[in-house]
């Protein structure tokens, strides 16, 4: 499949080569998805990287998909992506309409796993989530997760707002934090 490259992708040279001295290769001729954000897609300067951190979101959506945690250092890469993403966004953000409202999912991954099945997936939905996705349920951990791996694979579709459960006060209170320590070993 051959992905049209758009203004924001500017890995490759004018010449198509990716300087590597390799210019008759079929690298990567395309850039990423164009509903990729563009913090991912412009901060490798070398385009395997960019397909590399997209076949991370897509495996990392599939585990999550399935209820399994990621391991501590996907979750660690993922808040790196996210931080990425996030700085690029401002501090009041348009949201496209028709759009989903979701509020207080609170660790119920089965809830969110329903919501999807019953809204539509993140690429076909627009979503807008309005916090409080941790504490009083079991799987806190693959909830929080998944709607940050959402948010950075689908910057323009899916849209996080913070609860006040999203600090650490709250979290250490309501379970969370605690949740943290059994799955990960640390908080």
């Amino acid at each position: 499949m051959e992905v049209e490259p758009d203004a924001t992708s500017t890995s490759l040279s004018s010449s198509g080569s990716t300087g590597s001295g390799d210019s008759g290769s079929a690298a990567l001729k395309a850039g990423p998805p164009s509903n990729m954000p563009t913090s991912v897609m412009t901060a490798p300067t070398n385009p395997s990287t960019a397909e590399k951190t997209y076949q991370d979101l897509e495996a990392w959506l599939s585990k999550l998909s399935m209820g399994t945690p990621l391991a501590e250092t996907e979750v660690k890469m993922l808040c790196d992506m996210a931080r990425e993403t996030l700085l690029n966004e401002s501090n009041v953000q348009p949201v496209p309409a028709p759009v989903t409202v979701c509020g207080d999912i609170h660790g119920q991954w089965h809830d969110l796993m329903e919501l999807f099945r019953i809204g539509g997936s993140a690429p076909d939905t627009n979503y807008l989530f309005m916090g409080d996705y941790v504490d009083r349920g079991y799987y806190s951990v693959e909830t929080v997760t998944m709607l940050v791996c959402l948010k950075v694979r689908y910057p323009d579709r899916v849209f996080v707002l913070r609860g006040n459960h999203e600090s650490r006060q709250i979290t250490q209170v309501y379970g969370f934090y605690d949740e943290c320590v059994r799955k990960y070993g640390s908080a």
